[in-house]
């Protein structure tokens, strides 16, 4: 076993302390197909299956029903959707694994079938011009509803309930998905946010309903409970087109953020190519280290040589996997030992039922099959 890693070293966040570095990334799997978007068996078993990670994050959970914009995403806003979470929690725990809830809302990345044939809630009343996933396939998306200052006071106690349920199911901690191109995404960027009260506008402006609400989140779970994932560099993905402020938005966010006792920040490095656009960032975690003082967690595109150095180099506490989860259920374990990785099946990454899901098998019953 090669255990002289830095992703395998134990970290204390909060008042928790992870086994390991290797953080499992939220990733949308659409297996709560049941009437109530409730988390069944299956979920149980496909954490638990990863509770070798340092962290669990799962998969984006809607705050409320306006929040959702995917077939068969599990929410945290109903007494079954708690009960079903609960069940996960514990299963995580009895394996002493540690396991947070991400707390999301899509606002514009929706459509109206969602939503009994109304507009989905955003920023300002611009279509992302992108697709949403809905019961009959993919579908154009449609120009929003501008959140009226009652949506958004409304959405911001949303994320307050849904973070209270979180503690009642027993999670670790949350995390304010406030990134991807989402509801708070769309708020920062000036190209969704045509607002002209204080909402909009200037960057104070646009980053006002994310810190008003996280500012009511702290006051139901402690702020070292408390993370928050942003994608700085996001560009023609889910419908977000950066601009020459974008960068300075973040730069804004990331410093003002010091002044809380975060869990972590959840930093994506870029999705696509943006080295020839000069007024973006093509290394997230090198530019935002020097300016972020608490936890740092990076994801992206990391393989276990990759997430050895980004911690090394000091550039980052932490690495969230993605994909190579999907594949890998012991993928802490398999890095201890430095075996190889499985390939995952894109073609179930949003299926439902076993099959891509909880079928991928260990490396030590693979080797047993063998």
């Amino acid at each position: 076993m090669k255990t002289d890693q830095p992703l395998l070293e134990s970290f204390v966040l909060g008042d928790i302390t992870l086994k390991n570095r290797v953080v499992m990334a939220p990733m949308t799997r659409s297996r709560a197909d049941n009437p109530g978007n409730v988390p069944t068996d299956i979920h149980v078993k496909y954490y638990t299956q990863r509770a070798g990670a340092g962290l669990i994050i799962t998969e984006g959970s809607q705050v409320s029903k306006r929040a959702v914009g995917y077939i068969h995403t599990a929410g945290i806003h109903t007494e079954e959707q708690i009960e079903g979470w609960k069940k996960v929690v514990d299963a995580v725990h009895a394996e002493d694994g540690k396991i947070f809830i991400q707390l999301w809302h899509v606002g514009r990345m929706s459509h109206p079938d969602f939503h009994n044939g109304e507009k989905p809630l955003a920023p300002s009343a611009v279509n992302p011009n992108a697709q949403a996933y809905t019961q009959d396939g993919f579908k154009d998306t449609v120009a929003p509803k501008e959140m009226t200052l009652a949506e958004i006071e409304e959405t911001q106690q949303e994320f307050v309930d849904a973070a209270k349920n979180a503690l009642e199911a027993g999670f670790d901690g949350v995390e304010i998905h406030s990134s991807n191109g989402y509801l708070f995404h769309q708020f920062f960027n000036s190209k969704a946010n045509l607002r002209s009260d204080n909402y909009g506008g200037s960057i104070e402006n646009r980053v006002r309903f994310f810190f008003e609400t996280l500012d009511k989140v702290k006051e139901v779970v402690p702020e070292n409970k408390i993370g928050v994932r942003l994608n700085p560099s996001l560009n023609d993905v889910f419908g977000i087109e950066a601009t020459e402020d974008t960068i300075p938005t973040f730069d804004h966010i990331i410093e003002r953020l010091n002044n809380y006792d975060l869990a972590y920040l959840h930093l994506s490095e870029p999705f696509t190519d943006v080295s020839d656009i000069d007024f973006l960032e093509t290394e997230i975690a090198k530019r935002y280290r020097p300016i972020y003082k608490g936890n740092l967690m990076i994801n992206g595109g990391f393989t276990q040589d990759k997430g050895n150095e980004v911690i090394k180099e000091g550039n980052a506490d932490l690495v969230a996997f993605g994909k190579l989860y999907i594949s890998n259920p012991d993928l802490a374990e398999r890095f201890a030992l430095n075996a190889p990785i499985a390939k995952w099946d894109d073609d179930t990454f949003y299926t439902q039922g076993a099959k891509g899901y909880t079928d991928y098998p260990t490396y030590a019953e693979q080797t047993q099959e063998a």
